[in-house]
């Protein structure tokens, strides 16, 4: 693997796909289309050096296929990192198919994303992500077994990966704020979805106040009858004078406007890719003293309830393994402090290092 400090960003101008792969050690992307069922996706295989690529599969409306390349490339490189420092024998990957996920889906689709799986023969296994369920998963499974987080098995992984970034963000409070109780503490969260609603429930439970915001209105409302969670706009979350932000949704959203306006003093959330350019904004977020959790490393808990299942391993290993993401986070804050160099850094060197030793 690359030293993390020469780790090439991806450019949005630049086109030549084959040049990024390089650029940030793909093995493989596999773009698949099917005219009969309107199915456009990508498949990209980072690394296989620790085992296969696991990695869930994404459906999202991507304003164009240039966005969708860029998320897939960076989401399994994530993968390979997360896996790793989970002490997980999986390789990373990822798949994002473009379209609504509320209006497009449909068992032909998944089925014929499910063949295209297959034809990698074992070398990627799939599961939910973002806009994907169980039941999607469940047609995929008819075309081939490299499939995870299915109905009666693992199951849905948002429970553990929430789990995973709630015990991962009361290791940072106890770093910041010199205890890990989250009472009273005021998180931000931005996305309501299945992880983002796992999480608001642990943080209530325990007297967080939360303010949350998504894209999805039923979602918010959902949220906000259940546990009483304030409701604030797109926009606004990034104004909002609090503790946490916990970004739950799409990546990038640490950069430079974001980070001129937050108040918070610790980021910690589930989505995946949150800093834009990790170089430049993982230094900027600890030069502000900003404690964040690496979120490869955070939101580990969906993939190790995933692999738990590929295994054979139990839901009570998985939520045991999740709850090690206390010990790793502390250990990436002490390393940071101890070193001044961002967590991102320290995070990547520790995943970076298991690869190696496995070479």
């Amino acid at each position: 693997m690359t030293d993390i400090l020469e780790v090439r960003e991806i450019s949005k101008d630049e086109n030549n796909v084959l040049a990024n792969m390089v650029g940030m050690d793909h093995e493989q992307v596999l773009f698949c289309q099917d005219r009969a069922t309107g199915l456009k996706a990508i498949i990209a295989v980072h690394n296989t050096v620790l085992g296969p690529a696991l990695g869930g599969t994404r459906m999202w409306n991507y304003a164009n296929e240039e966005d969708a390349i860029t998320d897939v490339l960076r989401l399994s490189r994530g993968m390979t990192y997360k896996n790793s420092i989970s002490g997980l024998n999986l390789g990373g990957g990822k798949a994002v198919i473009i379209g609504d996920s509320y209006t497009q889906k449909n068992e032909a689709l998944f089925r014929r994303f499910g063949k295209f799986v297959e034809s990698l023969s074992g070398k990627y296994i799939t599961a939910e992500d973002v806009g994907i369920s169980p039941q999607d998963m469940v047609w995929v499974n008819k075309e081939t077994n490299h499939v995870a987080g299915l109905p009666g098995k693992s199951g849905d992984p948002s429970p553990v990966t929430a789990y995973g970034v709630y015990v991962g963000m009361k290791a940072c409070a106890k770093a910041q704020y010199g205890t890990d109780s989250l009472n009273g503490i005021k998180v931000a969260v931005q996305g309501a979805g299945h992880v983002g609603q796992y999480l608001i429930k642990h943080l209530t439970d325990e007297g967080a106040k939360v303010f949350v915001t998504d894209i999805h209105e039923p979602s918010l409302k959902d949220v906000s009858e259940k546990y009483g969670s304030t409701i604030v706009g797109l926009d606004e979350i990034y104004d909002l004078d609090v503790d946490v932000y916990a970004p739950c949704a799409l990546g990038a959203t640490v950069n430079d406007a974001t980070l001129e306006r937050l108040k918070c003093s610790i980021i910690a959330g589930a989505a995946n890719n949150q800093l834009e350019q990790e170089i430049i904004h993982g230094k900027a977020v600890m030069d502000r003293g900003i404690i964040y959790a690496p979120d490869f490393m955070l939101n580990a808990g969906g993939v190790i309830n995933c692999f738990a299942e590929v295994d054979g391993k139990s839901a009570e290993w998985a939520m045991e393994k999740a709850a090690q993401i206390y010990d790793t986070t502390t250990e990436i804050i002490n390393g940071s402090k101890a070193n001044n160099i961002p967590t991102y850094a320290i995070a990547n060197k520790m995943a970076e290092d298991r690869i190696k030793g496995a070479l």
